[in-house]
C-alpha cells in the first residue's frame, strides 16, 4: 500500500496536481465539503430534520453577526426554526448522493452501449447512435423533467415522496448516458484495430472478454474526465428540478430545495435562507468543474 502511494506521488499526474494551485485548492475545498456532507451527523450542531429538536420560536433568526443573531445558529434559521448551517451540510449530502449515483448509472449504461456500438459496428452502431443523437438534440433538463413527470404520473400520489430519490437519479442518469456512449464508441473504434486486440482474436478470446477486459481499460481516461464534469452537471440538474418542485421532498431537502424554500422569503428581508444554499451550490459545482478541467489537461498527451 505504501509502495503504491509512493509510486503515485512520484507520477506525472501527482506532479501536475502539486504544481497546479487551482487543482490543489479545488481538491482541498471538495474534500472539506465531502467530509462536512457525509459526516453531517458528527459535524452539524443540530439535526434540522428532527422535528423534536425544532422550535418555531427560533424561526427566521438572522446570522450571528446581525442584530438578534445567536451563536447557537451561526448562519441563522429558516421559516421552521431549522439551523441553516446544519441544513446546508445535510442538503449537500443529498445533492452529492444523487449526483454521484446518477453519474455512476449513466456511466454504466453509456460505457456498455458505447463499447457495443464501437466494437460491433454496423446496424447496432447506427441504431444506438441515432438514439443518442435524438436525445442529445434536447436539453438534459427537459429530458429529466419528462422522465420525472412520466414516472410521477404512473405512480400513486402517496408514493411520490418515497420514490422521489430513485426517480430523480434515473431521470438524471438517462439524460446523461449519450455523452459516455459517444466518447467510448469513438475510443473503441480506434482500439479495436490495434495489435493487442487482433492478437486476442487470433487466440480465440471471445468478443465480450475483449471488450471488457482488453478495450475498456484503455478507453477509461476520457470517461473519467467526462464523469468529473458530468458530476457538476448532475448536481445542477438536481438543484434545478428541486427548485422547480419536482425533486426531493422538503422533509429531506437538497440544496435546490433549500434555495426554493428560501426564495419565498428573499424579498421580505430574510436573504440568508436562499443566499447561503446558493453559495454552497456554487462552491461545490465550481470546485468539481475546476478539478475536472485540470484532470482533462493532465490526461491530454498533447499538452504534456
Amino acid at each position: 500500500m505504501k509502495t503504491a502511494l509512493r509510486r503515485w506521488w512520484q507520477s506525472d499526474l501527482a506532479w501536475s496536481w502539486r504544481n497546479t494551485p487551482v487543482a490543489s485548492i479545488s481538491t482541498v475545498v471538495l474534500l472539506l465539503l465531502l467530509v462536512g456532507a457525509f459526516g453531517a451527523h458528527w459535524v452539524a450542531p443540530h439535526n434540522p430534520f428532527d422535528l423534536t429538536s425544532v422550535e418555531l420560536l427560533d424561526a427566521l433568526l438572522p446570522p450571528v453577526w446581525m442584530p438578534e443573531g445567536q451563536w447557537k445558529f451561526m448562519l441563522g434559521t429558516d421559516s421552521q426554526g431549522r439551523d441553516l448551517y446544519s441544513a446546508l451540510l445535510y442538503g449537500t449530502r443529498v445533492s452529492l448522493i444523487i449526483g454521484l449515483v446518477a453519474v455512476i448509472l449513466a456511466m454504466a449504461v453509456g460505457i456498455f452501449l458505447g463499447l457495443l456500438a464501437g466494437y460491433v459496428g454496423g446496424r447496432v452502431d447506427a441504431f444506438i447512435m441515432r438514439i443518442a443523437d435524438i436525445q442529445l438534440s434536447f436539453p438534459a433538463i427537459l429530458i429529466a423533467l419528462l422522465i420525472d413527470g412520466v414516472a410521477r404520473a404512473a405512480m400513486p400520489r402517496e408514493m411520490h415522496d418515497v420514490l422521489a430519490f430513485p426517480v430523480l437519479v434515473g431521470a438524471i442518469a438517462l439524460a446523461g448516458w449519450p455523452q459516455y456512449a459517444r466518447t467510448v464508441r469513438g475510443s473503441t473504434m480506434v482500439e479495436k484495430n490495434r495489435e493487442y486486440v487482433q492478437a486476442a482474436r487470433v487466440i480465440g478470446v471471445t468478443p465480450p472478454v475483449i471488450m471488457f477486459h482488453h478495450v475498456l481499460p484503455n478507453v477509461m481516461g476520457p470517461v473519467l474526465v467526462l464523469a468529473t464534469v458530468h458530476l457538476a452537471t448532475a448536481i445542477i440538474t438536481e438543484a434545478t428540478l428541486s427548485f422547480l418542485g419536482v425533486g426531493v421532498p422538503s422533509t429531506s431537502p437538497s440544496l435546490g430545495t433549500l434555495i426554493r424554500i428560501g426564495n419565498d422569503f428573499l424579498f421580505s428581508g430574510e436573504w440568508w435562507i436562499t443566499i447561503f444554499p446558493g453559495l454552497m451550490l456554487v462552491v461545490l459545482v465550481l470546485s468539481v468543474n475546476l478539478l475536472g478541467d485540470w484532470l482533462r489537461d493532465a490526461l491530454n498527451p498533447k499538452l504534456n
